[in-house]
């Protein structure tokens, strides 16, 4: 447990700029991740990346001050320069042991979210262990506490308000979006198919909006999105012949650098003339700050949607009271499951050396005696001695947790 640690990097300390330069593209992660574990020694890792943090799961032995924290950056971004690490290091939010645990289970039942009461975070967590799991990063303890968080989060959203009338970034950016006037006609144009931008054409769709572009690394991605929009999709690199123009864009990729530059941007206008809209809920930003100035543009972005989200901290604050209660129980809950997980993994060995002992018995200690009785005999002598082993196994375990737990 004290091996235990979260390193966090969110909007509580540091601008989303910042914190978009720790973001690893999923097909880099299984490099930059492993050599990561492997440098420090890490027993388990597990990588959290979402439009508002960056947070490092970790087993391992070891302090993190700046320095080291510093040096853990420099794997996750080679690229960044010594201000970025000193602003990131400074920023880092380091919780040990049942702190990070509690972290944890708050953090997936959206009380860490700059966004309180949004559902997102909790599958964005799940999808990043299964993601992490299979690149072998993660082991036992992650495992068990995931778990655990999953279902802290699930009696949380059920039994409390604090996702009452749910609000999502996505569904803020929407509200700001309509707050503009845009009329259903609107060409709009998704440049990615994730998760963020699924949820906000799943609000286009409800309110009525028809005329659709999807763009996406993955044509098959972009089908996937355009056929619940009615629309059409195109591979990523096709923007720069798309000609039809656009009212309102959305982006949102798993990109590290920009997708929307000045030049694409020009382009994508077709020489319109009028304002356009431009939604970019990317971390990192996914449109180049030159277009994001630009004054013919209405540009919405994470930044823009923090005082909202402010806002809906304050309507949402008696519940939280009540979901930190939930929350410190589930955490005294899960210290006694891995407290008895120690046990079951200490005494892992002993049903084979009892076995062991048994087969020793049968085939030499008594072997002479055994050959004497009949089949029958025999058949029983095994039936006794099975039932017996399986039940000494039990009761050495189970003796074992009630000593062990109960002096802690």
């Amino acid at each position: 447990m004290n091996a235990f640690k979260v390193i966090a990097f969110t909007h509580k300390h540091l601008p989303f700029e910042s914190i978009g330069n720790l973001h690893i593209a999923l097909e880099e992660q299984d490099r930059v991740l492993g050599n990561l574990k492997t440098h420090f020694q890490f027993e388990e890792l597990l990588y959290l990346s979402t439009c508002n943090r960056i947070e490092l799961m970790i087993c391992g032995e070891g302090e993190f001050n700046k320095a080291r924290i510093a040096e853990l950056l420099h794997f996750l971004n080679p690229r960044l320069s010594e201000t970025d690490l000193q602003e990131l290091s400074a920023g880092a939010e380091v919780l040990l042991a049942e702190a990070a645990i509690s972290h944890v289970l708050k953090l997936a039942s959206s009380l860490e979210s700059l966004v309180i009461g949004e559902r997102e975070i909790i599958t964005q967590v799940r999808k990043a262990y299964e993601h992490c799991n299979a690149l072998g990063l993660t082991g036992d303890f992650i495992r068990l506490l995931i778990k655990q968080t999953i279902e802290t989060a699930k009696e949380i959203y059920t039994k409390t308000n604090i996702a009452k009338n749910p609000v999502s970034v996505a569904s803020l950016a929407y509200r700001q979006l309509r707050d503009l006037g845009i009329k259903n006609d609107a060409r709009i144009v998704f440049v990615g198919a994730g998760e963020t931008n699924t949820t906000l054409a799943a609000y286009f769709k409800k309110h009525k909006f028809a005329n659709f572009t999807v763009f996406n690394r993955s044509l098959e991605n972009a089908q996937k999105l355009a056929d619940t929009l009615n629309g059409n999709a195109f591979e990523l690199p096709e923007l720069l012949s798309y000609h039809k123009g656009f009212d309102v864009l959305i982006v949102c990729t798993g990109s590290s650098e920009a997708i929307i530059s000045k030049d694409i941007y020009h382009h994508l206008r077709n020489r319109e003339v009028g304002k356009k809209v431009i939604i970019d809920l990317s971390l990192p930003a996914n449109v180049e700050a030159e277009v994001s100035l630009d004054p013919l543009v209405n540009y919405i972005d994470i930044n823009s949607i923090r005082s909202k989200a402010e806002a809906n901290l304050q309507l949402r604050k008696n519940e939280i009271e009540k979901c930190e209660e939930i929350i410190a129980e589930k955490a005294r809950h899960f210290n006694a499951l891995y407290r008895e997980r120690k046990v079951e993994l200490a005494f892992g060995e002993v049903p084979k050396q009892v076995r062991a002992i048994k087969d020793l018995a049968i085939k030499e200690v008594f072997a002479r005696e055994i050959n004497l009785l009949d089949a029958n005999g025999k058949e029983v002598l095994d039936k006794v001695l099975s039932y017996m082993e399986k039940k000494y196994n039990a009761v050495a375990i189970k003796t074992a947790k009630d000593v062990l737990l109960e002096r802690e």
